[in-house]
């Protein structure tokens, strides 16, 4: 089937079977390597995209489902002043994340500041709950959603949250 999509601000199109994941297709056929598939089950978040302006874990999402749809990679996503303003977050409160999981953390904590989510800490880490990686500690991840968002408000508004 051919399947047409945004990609990364792009118009794509493709041959795919109607079941193939998503996470396949921008891997296989975009050269988007930053999305893994690693699980195949949506449980450790290395698939993360946003599809449609939603966090979704892209190894559940069969190709039909692709079709006209708008879909951010994290190859898309660090070319935008946010990526920055995580990437600012997470190197203030200390974290460091794997290749494994960062697309995951990266995204989530795209996911909760664009929602704007109250920012209490339980909700933070449940936010959190699908990305199977141990390499940053919980707290520090906290930390790090709360540092992103002081640096997205200083972008935005010249001053601290």
């Amino acid at each position: 089937m051919t399947v047409g999509f945004m990609l990364n601000g792009e118009e794509v199109i493709t041959q795919s079977d109607a079941n193939t994941r998503l996470s396949a297709i921008l891997r296989g056929t975009f050269g988007l390597l930053e999305t893994k598939s690693g699980c195949l089950i949506g449980q450790c978040g290395a698939c993360s995209v946003i599809f449609n302006g939603k966090l979704v874990k892209s190894c559940l999402v069969p190709a039909f489902r692709a079709d006209r749809s708008e879909i951010i990679t994290i190859e898309g996503f660090a070319r935008s002043d946010e990526y920055g303003d995580i990437i600012r977050g997470f190197e203030k409160a200390g974290v460091e994340t794997c290749g494994y999981c960062h697309t995951g953390k990266v995204l989530t904590v795209e996911s909760i500041l664009a929602r704007q989510m109250a920012q209490a800490r339980s909700e933070i880490l449940a936010a959190f709950w699908g990305i199977r990686c141990r390499c940053t500690e919980p707290e520090s991840l906290v930390e790090a959603v709360l540092s992103s968002a002081d640096m997205r408000q200083r972008r935005i508004y010249g001053r601290s949250s």
